[in-house]
Parts: structure tokens; C-alpha cells; sequence
């Protein structure tokens, strides 16, 4: 599938976690553990600069204040989801970056207050599903936790945020009284076909041996490389002489998930390494591969399924979710429809929200970013009827 949803307030940490596909824990560059430990030191900054200058508080409403530590939090998510994708924030980027973020702070405190019981039931409800995906894409509760610390969050605080954004998600849909209909739904299904196709996939299992230090992400020596090379190449022999695949890779896999999953992904083409789709998406059913070399390290695949492109029924269930996270096309579109609906009413509703629960923003630089931000939307604004 093409469309994606997109939330008004998406989750700093959590929607960052959950946009990763089930396959990249196993098959992404190592790039990952040592954005791992760049977090750290972000953490590690950021409590020390708290300590030497205290933590001010740079926003303020009727109700609520945003300390600096709360935009810091989301920052440091940000930076290191962004390093695990092997990418780099310019720096001219980073204060609209940090302006747009406590923007969103902003707008889901506001919203806090004129939530329901409804409204948070929804939010915990939606929060308990998501957490249970993370840890169901995780592989185990400890993967999990180290996935957390190094984003600086705990369990706890990582639940409390989704909670409040899923929350102030809920309550800005009822404020805004939007529906979508089973009938616009189906109207988008039968207007967009292309929309639902499914590209070649396949299915297979992966024993894994990580040529990086899993606490630093640095490459291992040559004389180490040698060694897990060795080592893999004599867990094929036997995998070739007949040994169950499935239990070598729950005994010697360095892929965390493997316990859980056997090493077990469905991918497409484009989600994973190059190195490895290719190896993937030419073996026969049941083939097992030669050790395959990435920048990750050494794998062994085998291929359980090859699954045809096809287009997904209106009921069909979504391809590549976890069970938490199963929804049929026909929700997952009433959803994408609401959020659609909801970006083009909420601006206008929250600007007003803001300028009537008397919403400053006292640090300067961010005091600054933003309005530069909207003298720049301003600029861009369609042309009013009659062109004044």
C-alpha cells in the first residue's frame, strides 16, 4: 500500500518506534546501535546542561507550563531516530524543528483540559494497543527497554506521552464533530485502486551474526570479523546437512527478536539491504542461502514464501502487522480520512485555542522560530477570491 497515515499529533517516540518495519530490527544497518549510543550521550547533555542552567520553563498557558527537559525529550527521540536512518539534521533546521515541536506540546496541553472521560479512555485505549505493538515488534520486553533508554525515556514516561497525545488526538476529533462514513470509505477504495496494490513479498527466516559491538556500534577487528565469519559459515554446513533451521537461529542469532520471531520477516522490495533483498527475493522455497555480507554483519536467509504483488480486498486485513496492530483497509482508511479531515480544520480551531487560553512562548530563539514560521505560511497562503 501507498497511503499513510498521518496524526495531527503524532507521538514524538512512540509513532517514530512504530513506523519501523517489523524486518529492521534484523536486517538494518548497524547504524542503529550506534545511534543508540549518541542518544546516551544526548541524555547525558541534556541532564548536565539542566544542571548548570536550571530547567526553564520556555511556554506557558492558562493551566500548564512546558519546561525546557520536555522539549529536550522529543528532540533527542528525533536526532536519534533520525541517526538510526543514517541521517543528519541540518542545523539550520533544528531551531523550526524545535519551534514546530513545542508547538505540538502546546496544542496537546490545550487539548488536555477539554478532554472528556470518553476522550481518555480513547487515548489509553489506543496507547495500550500501540505499546503492545513496540514490544511485539521488539521481540522481548529487555529489546524494548533498550530501545527506550536510548531514546532517555522510561516505560513509564513513554506510556504517559502516548496516552496524552492519543488523548488530545481523540478530543480534537470530537471538538471538531468529524465522521467518516462507510460510504466515503468505500468511495476512496473504489477511486484509488492503486492505492491498495501489494508489492512482491516475501517470507523468510534469518540466522544473524553482527559484526558491530552491540553496546558501541563500532565495527569489531578484523581477527573477531574472522571469527563469527568462521562460525557462521560452519552453522550452515549444518543447517545444510539437515539440522532444523529455525532452532540454530533461536541457539546462535545475534538478532534480538530471533528467540521470539525464529528469525522469521515478511519483506518488500526497498524495505531492507540491498545486499540481503537480493539474496531474498532469488532463492527457491525452502532454499537456504550462502553466508550473505552487509554492513551489519553475516546472514544466513531462507526463503518459506514467495507471495505474488496483489491488490487488497476492501475487508482485507493490512499486510505486515502485528497482531496488536491487524486492521482491516476499510478502518485504516475511515482513519487516514479522519486525519485528513482533521488537518484541514484543526490549524484554524488551534490558533484560536491558543490565543484564548493566552499561550506565550517565552524563550526568545523559539519566540523567534515561529514567527518566522508563520510569516512564511502567511507568504505561501493561497490568494484570497479576487485576488486581495
Amino acid at each position: 500500500m501507498k497511503i499513510k497515515t498521518k496524526m495531527i499529533f503524532p507521538v514524538a517516540l512512540g509513532t517514530l518506534l512504530l513506523a519501523l518495519p517489523p524486518a529492521q530490527a534484523a536486517t538494518a544497518d548497524a547504524s542503529t546501535n550506534m545511534a543508540a549510543a549518541g542518544a546516551g550521550t544526548n541524555v547525558n547533555l541534556n541532564a548536565t546542561m539542566t544542571q548548570l542552567f536550571g530547567d526553564p520553563v520556555i511556554a506557558k498557558g492558562k493551566g500548564f507550563e512546558i519546561k525546557q527537559s520536555d522539549l529536550d525529550d522529543v528532540m533527542t527521540g528525533i536526532k536519534t531516530t533520525a541517526a538510526a536512518r543514517n541521517q543528519a539534521i541540518p542545523a539550520n533546521q533544528l531551531k523550526p524543528i524545535e519551534a514546530e515541536m513545542l508547538n505540538r506540546l502546546i496544542e496537546v496541553q490545550l487539548l488536555l483540559q477539554k478532554a472528556t472521560d470518553a476522550d481518555k479512555a480513547e487515548g489509553k485505549k489506543t496507547a495500550d494497543s500501540q505499546l503492545k505493538t513496540l514490544l511485539e515488534r521488539a521481540g522481548s520486553q529487555e529489546a524494548l527497554n533498550r530501545q527506550f533508554a536510548a531514546l532517555g525515556m522510561s516505560m513509564n514516561q513513554l506510556r504517559k506521552r502516548i496516552e496524552q497525545e492519543n488523548t488530545a488526538q481523540a478530543t480534537l476529533v470530537r471538538e471538531l464533530k468529524i465522521t467518516v462514513t462507510d460510504a466515503e470509505a468505500q468511495k476512496f477504495y473504489d477511486e484509488h485502486p492503486g492505492e491498495f496494490e501489494v508489492p512482491e513479498r516475501v517470507r523468510v527466516e534469518q540466522l544473524f551474526m553482527s559484526t558491530r559491538d552491540p553496546l558501541t556500534g563500532m565495527e569489531l577487528s578484523d581477527a573477531d570479523k574472522a571469527a563469527k565469519k568462521k562460525k557462521i559459515e560452519d552453522i550452515l554446513k549444518r543447517a545444510r546437512a539437515g539440522t532444523d533451521f529455525k532452532a540454530l537461529v533461536e541457539q546462535y542469532s545475534d538478532d534480538p527478536a530471533a528467540k521470539n520471531n525464529g528469525g522469521e520477516y515478511t519483506i518488500a522490495r526497498g524495505q531492507t539491504l540491498p545486499e540481503f533483498e537480493a539474496v531474498a527475493f532469488s532463492l527457491n522455497t525452502n532454499q537456504i542461502s550462502d553466508v550473505v555480507t552487509t554492513a551489519s554483519g553475516y546472514h544466513i536467509i531462507k526463503l518459506l514464501e514467495n507471495m505474488p504483488a496483489k491488490k487488497l480486498e476492501y475487508n482485507a486485513t493490512l499486510p505486515n502487522q502485528t497482531p496488536s496492530d491487524a486492521l482491516k483497509v476499510s478502518d485504516y482508511i475511515k482513519t487516514m480520512l479522519t486525519n485528513q479531515k482533521a488537518g484541514k480544520l484543526a490549524p484554524s480551531y488551534l490558533a484560536a485555542l491558543q490565543k484564548q487560553e493566552g499561550v506565550e512562548i517565552l524563550d526568545p530563539d523559539l519566540k523567534a522560530a515561529e514567527q518566522a514560521e508563520e510569516a512564511d505560511l502567511g507568504t505561501n497562503a493561497p490568494a484570497a477570491p479576487g485576488g486581495k
